[in-house]
């Protein structure tokens, strides 16, 4: 950005989860999206909170009738709530008129776990699989697994490690699995290989699948978090990451079991200018024409989550996609606020200029 202000007569929603006190408390200033806030109100953008819960979801449902979009903060799974009401209630606001970002059926295409599956065939998959039901994972599993040794499940639909499982043969006959779940503090546990597909089986239920992958062993050299605005690359995020690695013997909530800072850095970063530019010129435009998702569809941010794959002879780094967030990007980099702002800018700027096409009409 430039420092100069734009003149704009647009209104902006953020939305994130809260209760009745965080809704009635709310402010630009006194929540984790400040900067975002500020950055909108650098380029003269009315931005207002939004807080969200089903208890009152008439109430922020008016609220987004009424603002020209929306950017959306909300996990798909929180304390054990799910945006199974949140989700219907954004596709209303959105057919009448305000875009939503991140709409939910973008979200359907990238931002769940089926994507590895769908774009395996890109620069960025593996060797993964998917099962569409609780017979069809008890069918086919136990052989990959054989032939692997030792694989990641990951439910398609979930945050913060729920429903990812690390499992690995501890028996010969292929009868006894050792597993180990992603969420913080989990400790390892050995059971028979059909006790845990049993476990399983609440992950066909509103994920609709169970995604396999092969565990990678560059998994303690870090994962690498690229934070895109649309179709660019605005920020790095590198972390030494301790899901699915053993914790060690002082137990799961030692220091030496948490994983380390997250070091953020601008997209401008030496070391991963390769992976930007691969993102940029190749796997985004692939997994757009994959997917079905023009351009202005992309959400306003989002993050695709790499591990370091296999070297290449001459050494190189290769990497494998792990997730890609969309339903809740945060923290973020200190470059990506006014990124978001000038992508605000345009899209609000779109979508008014679609309303004032002769054929445009809303949604009754």
């Amino acid at each position: 950005m430039n420092g100069r202000r734009i003149t704009s007569p647009y209104k902006i929603a953020i939305v994130w989860r809260g209760d009745r006190v965080a809704r009635r408390d709310a402010t630009p200033q006194n929540n984790r999206f400040h900067r975002i806030f500020e950055a909108l109100e650098a380029v003269g953008i009315d931005a207002m909170p939004a807080v969200y819960d089903e208890e009152f979801a008439d109430e922020v449902r008016a609220q987004l009738l009424s603002v020209d979009g929306a950017l959306v903060w909300v996990d798909p799974i929180h304390q054990g709530k799910t945006r199974a009401a949140l989700d219907p209630l954004l596709r209303h606001v959105a057919a009448r008129g305000p875009w939503v970002s991140a709409h939910p059926d973008v979200i359907l295409k990238m931002g769940v776990k089926e994507v590895l599956y769908r774009t395996r065939h890109l620069g960025w998959g593996t060797d993964t699989y998917l099962y569409d039901s609780l017979a069809a994972f008890r069918e086919a599993f136990p052989l990959r697994l054989k032939q692997s040794g030792s694989r990641v499940l990951k439910q398609n639909r979930g945050n913060g490690g729920q429903g990812v499982w690390r499992v690995e043969l501890v028996s010969s006959s292929g009868e006894q699995v050792r597993v180990l779940h992603a969420q913080r503090g989990s400790v390892p546990e050995e059971m028979p290989l059909a006790v845990f597909m049993d476990r399983c089986e609440n992950y066909f239920g509103w994920g609709g699948c169970l995604i396999d992958q092969p565990f990678q062993p560059r998994l303690t050299d870090g994962m690498i978090r690229c934070y895109m605005g649309g179709d660019r690359v605005v920020g790095f995020g590198h972390q030494l990451v301790k899901a699915l690695i053993e914790p060690p013997a002082e137990g799961p909530d030692s220091p030496a079991a948490q994983p380390g800072p997250r070091i953020m850095h601008g997209p401008d970063a030496a070391s991963f200018q390769t992976l930007r530019a691969t993102m940029e010129a190749e796997w985004v435009p692939q997994m757009m024409q994959v997917l079905g998702i023009e351009r202005q569809e992309l959400p306003i941010i989002w993050d695709a989550d790499f591990l370091y794959g296999p070297r290449t002879e001459a050494g190189a780094d290769t990497y494998v996609l792990c997730e890609i967030n969309v339903s809740s990007c945060f923290a973020i980099p200190d470059q990506a606020p006014a990124a978001i702002a000038e992508l605000v800018v345009a899209r609000c700027r779109e979508g008014n200029a679609c309303k004032r096409l002769p054929s445009a009409r809303r949604s009754p």
